[in-house]
């Protein structure tokens, strides 16, 4: 680092190392949370100080200092105490921001991360805010962020993408700003798992029969595929031993044996002692054989005819011929 080639700014963070953390901490009080990210920022690429370059630094900020001698300096530990002793509650948060490295660019974070969480995040912003937001990602995020924005907001989005030719520094500077009072605290820390499939797969097993099903419909409209993940950690193919005899009858005659052999392929064995004890012996035999004779088969196959078997259980449940323990609020079986 020469000094007659740094930056002010490079100037200031090496200034306040050689004052120390004390008086940093005043200075850090006197400056915007901004200023201070950008000035800590910069101190974090530091760890040594030539004796040379800090009395320059000194000289040039105070006009009158004596050679000091060269320090090396733990930044990480140097900047948390300097932020500590500014007495400000943010300045915890403050400093694992400034350690994360993502305060600095709130819009290359968003690049990195999941488009449902982007829209779900942004999704309340003005649409011109979202429109400039979006305009700066690639493409194909920016695409994968709109599937899950309302149809009208995600139309309107784009239009104003559109219209959008050229954006001041500043602009951009005052979105990113924001932004940061939005993503810092997200992308930060450890993320908690509070969502997902399963949160979603346990709600809907605690609703009441009928409720479950067209919030699932609603939610296949939108996303095929999450509603087939849905459906398959609701009720699974295995569950089916735990109905009773003639809930399984039922069920088994809505369902050729092609469909029944392939299914049980990969059948636990009580599962498949439960489906036999409730066919014909002669049906029983001819499956077994089936499977015997079976030579290997996609698991996707397998899963799917198993599917189809679930499915119908469950309309037969949303219809009120049979029962599934276990399945909506309030089942008491009397």
């Amino acid at each position: 680092m020469q000094f007659n080639r740094m930056s002010g700014i490079e100037k200031a963070a090496v200034l306040l190392l050689c004052l120390g953390e004390t008086a940093t901490a005043a200075v850090f009080r006197e400056l915007q949370p901004a200023d201070v990210r950008t000035l800590t920022r910069v101190m974090m690429g530091i760890e040594h100080i030539p004796a040379e370059l800090a009395s320059e630094v000194m000289m040039e900020f105070q006009n009158a200092q004596k050679k000091n001698p060269g320090m090396f300096i733990k930044s990480h530990e140097f900047i948390r105490r300097a932020l500590a002793e500014t007495g400000d509650e943010r300045s915890e948060q403050l400093y694992q921001e400034v350690m994360s490295g993502v305060e600095t660019r709130p819009l290359e974070t968003i690049a990195t991360m999941q488009p449902r969480m982007v829209a779900s995040l942004l999704e309340g912003e003005h649409p011109q805010t979202l429109a400039l937001i979006l305009s700066t990602q690639k493409s194909d995020h920016t695409s994968k962020i709109l599937k899950y924005l309302p149809d009208d907001l995600a139309a309107d989005v784009m239009y104003r993408i559109a219209r959008i030719e050229k954006v001041a520094p500043e602009v951009l500077a005052q979105i990113e700003e924001a932004l940061m009072r939005e993503i810092g605290g997200i992308v930060s820390k450890e993320q908690q798992e509070v969502g997902g499939v399963d949160k979603v797969v346990d709600i809907l097993g605690r609703m009441e029969k009928g409720s479950d099903r067209a919030i699932l419909d609603s939610i296949e409209s939108q996303d095929p595929e999450l509603a087939e993940s849905i459906r398959k950690k609701m009720f699974t193919f295995s569950d089916l031993v735990n109905i009773d005899n003639r809930a399984m009858q039922m069920i088994l005659r809505e369902i050729n044996n092609d469909t029944l052999t392939m299914a049980l392929k990969t059948a636990p064995e009580d599962l498949k002692n439960k489906i036999f004890s409730n066919i014909s012996n002669r049906a029983a035999e001819m499956i077994q054989e089936d499977l015997e004779a079976m030579g290997p088969v996609r698991l996707s196959d397998v899963e799917a005819m198993q599917q189809t078997i679930v499915k119908l259980a469950l309309k037969l449940e949303e219809e009120g011929q049979i029962v599934i323990p276990g399945r909506g609020a309030g089942d008491v079986l009397v």
